[in-house]
């Protein structure tokens, strides 16, 4: 039986079930119900093989590729599902400093929800935690339902009905990594999505935010960029936040939809590796 330990009033420690065995439908419920309440679960001393990494991602929904429909090239895993979050090259040694793997460390320091930039979006995120730096490194999650039930009426009134559109370059091309030929920058259509959202699972309202966002429709692209800015400084103000301290065998599963994340800072010559296994959001 799953059981939870609150450790915010958005995230909570899991334990009861081993998910190195395949999920039962009555524990696939009780993982899905107890992600409707927290949004980010914590599994503590649950080291994954691969093939038991995507099998419990398989059990909660269709996998997403995400930006490797865009970059392809070498992977150190068995499945191309698997994302290598990592500053590890494909041949195993760290990556020095100029390699692109560091502009994909950098990149998730920035509040973001994985895949928003495309449709199907990504649902439920679970990353494993291979190898952890001695310093660093903590993955900060935000409350994103929190956020809106906090915004002033005129704030709810002003956004009501607005477009955000999501590309998947856009944080890249923040940090300066423009080195993409068209066909990437064009494998992966923008999506839009409505800046407020209504969970179809429990009715609540979410405040769809993060650092994919370019434009708001109807609006220059200055303005709607001020406006992203000023929501997602709102969402991630601390009182919404999680921060996990990472420790190896730790699975972190959350609900892209309801939460956006990012990655703290760690120095990039000590190794740190974790392999993350995402589920496509599928349509109420």
């Amino acid at each position: 039986m799953l059981q939870l330990k609150p450790l915010h009033p958005f995230a909570a420690e899991a334990s009861g079930i081993d998910l190195t065995q395949p999920l039962s439908p009555a524990q696939v419920k009780a993982v899905e119900d107890a992600m409707d309440q927290h949004a980010v679960l914590v599994f503590r001393g649950q080291p994954l093989t691969q093939d038991q990494q995507i099998a419990f991602a398989k059990s909660l929904g269709p996998l997403d590729l995400g930006l490797r429909k865009l970059k392809g090239g070498p992977h150190r895993f068995k499945y191309a599902e698997l994302a290598d979050i990592s500053n590890v090259k494909a041949d195993g040694e760290v990556a020095d400093r100029e390699h692109a793997k560091i502009v994909g460390n950098v990149a998730n320091q920035l509040w973001h929800s994985d895949s928003s930039f495309q449709k199907p979006r990504a649902k439920y995120s679970m990353l494993s935690a291979v190898t952890v730096p001695g310093f660093g490194g903590e993955t900060e999650f935000a409350d994103l339902r929190m956020a809106y039930d906090a915004l002033p009426e005129w704030r709810k009134k002003q956004i009501a009905g607005l477009q955000a559109v999501h590309y998947a370059l856009h944080s890249r091309f923040l940090l300066g990594d423009t080195q993409y030929t068209e066909e990437q920058r064009t494998s992966i259509p923008p999506a839009t999505w409505p800046l407020v959202q209504v969970d179809p699972r429990t009715g609540r309202k979410i405040l769809f935010v993060g650092i994919h966002a370019c434009e708001i429709e109807g609006m220059t692209v200055a303005e709607g960029r001020m406006l992203i800015a000023d929501l997602l400084e709102h969402a991630t103000q601390r009182e919404f936040v999680y921060q996990h301290h990472w420790q190896v065998g730790d699975l972190v599963m959350w609900d892209n939809t309801a939460t956006v994340h990012r990655g703290r800072w760690f120095d990039f010559a000590e190794r740190r590796e974790l392999r993350r296994a995402t589920t496509e959001e599928v349509a109420a």
